[in-house]
């Protein structure tokens, strides 16, 4: 086995156009370049998303080899993100990870999306330990993850229609606030009052989620109460985020407790861009206390799309030889 591993990530999965390099498991760089022109539209268009990673991919590249100071030749395998995402995005980053592999004489790292999340948890100590429970949520997946091994992880839950992302997301919008919305949900909790409004809470089997239903009740409970008063969004928009971030929080951890108790685990995780709400990270910290659980938390930089995960999980894939042929394609239905 090769002593000396350099693995260089690549991550275009949706709208983040991001370049890592790792070298024997050591995060060296992670440079993300973030596409601002979605804001104008309220949400991500898939062709302006690929036309930008077109522009950036390169220079994001090159970005990422300077700060590592690592040159070309010296890396040992191209990771990139295989999907999940968006197919015009995906193409990019997969085209690239295969012109550059190919060139160099490297191996490619074929790498699903959602494990990336997942194995963002072993960029930074202290990393979880084997079994361990990780809630991953993002705009687009709702999941909770039984990992018991970097190489074998599966699904216990899911959500059977929205994601919580895409749930912070629509609720946003409803209250007007600009997108991404879900962070702002956020900010304006903190200035809220929990406890004003109610909203109910769905029934589903299993570990499984569904927020299709929340996002309705929200939408008929503005739509109930403007017709009272023209200026309840504006007079009440604090106490309102701060009710519906605790609501969807609520939600993802009526499943995630039931799963830790039922499968007696307690190292429990979060992953996904979802998993930077404050929120969140205070339920899972209260969480911990009261139960005793081993928590762990990814810095924000690693919560939302970044190459750093995917060069990491690409490592893992590099040291048992699980590489990708150079006819792989992108999958934006990628199963686990």
């Amino acid at each position: 086995m090769q002593e000396n591993i350099i693995i260089l990530g690549i991550e275009t999965s949706c709208d983040e156009t991001s370049a890592a390099v790792i070298q024997n498991g050591k995060l060296l760089s992670n440079i993300v370049f973030t596409q601002e022109i979605h804001k104008e539209y309220g949400g991500t268009v898939p062709e302006l998303a690929s036309r930008a990673h077109i522009k950036y991919i390169v220079p994001t590249v090159a970005k990422a080899l300077e700060v590592a100071n690592i040159h070309k030749k010296d890396i040992s395998g191209i990771a990139f993100t295989q999907g999940p995402g968006l197919p015009g995005a995906l193409v990019v980053g997969c085209g690239y990870a295969k012109g550059l592999a190919l060139g160099l004489n490297v191996p490619l790292l074929a790498v699903h999306h959602i494990k990336a999340h997942i194995l963002a948890h072993f960029i930074e100590e202290p990393k979880p330990k084997f079994p361990f429970l990780c809630l991953t949520v993002s705009g687009g997946h709702t999941l909770i993850v039984l990992v018991k091994s970097v190489y074998d992880m599966e699904i216990i839950g899911s959500t059977q229609d929205d994601a919580a992302g895409e749930a912070f997301d629509k609720a946003a919008k409803m209250l007007g606030l600009p997108y991404p919305g879900g962070p702002l949900i956020d900010k304006y909790a903190k200035n809220g009052v929990s406890g004003q409004h109610n909203f109910p809470m769905p029934q589903m089997p299993n570990y499984d989620y569904s927020f299709s239903g929340i996002k309705t009740a929200i939408l008929y409970y503005l739509q109930k109460k403007e017709r009272e008063n023209p200026h309840f969004i504006k007079e009440n928009l604090a106490n309102l985020c701060c009710d519906i971030q605790k609501h969807i929080v609520k939600i993802l951890f009526q499943k995630l407790t039931k799963a830790a108790e039922e499968l007696q685990i307690d190292q429990i995780a979060i992953a996904g861009g979802v998993s930077a709400n404050s929120a969140l990270r205070k339920r899972l910290e209260n969480e911990s206390e009261s139960r005793d659980w081993e928590i762990y938390l990814p810095a924000f930089e690693f919560c939302t799309d970044n190459a750093a995960m995917v060069a990491m999980a690409g490592y893992y894939d590099y040291l048992i030889a699980k590489f990708a042929p150079q006819n792989v394609t992108p999958d934006p239905r990628l199963t686990f």
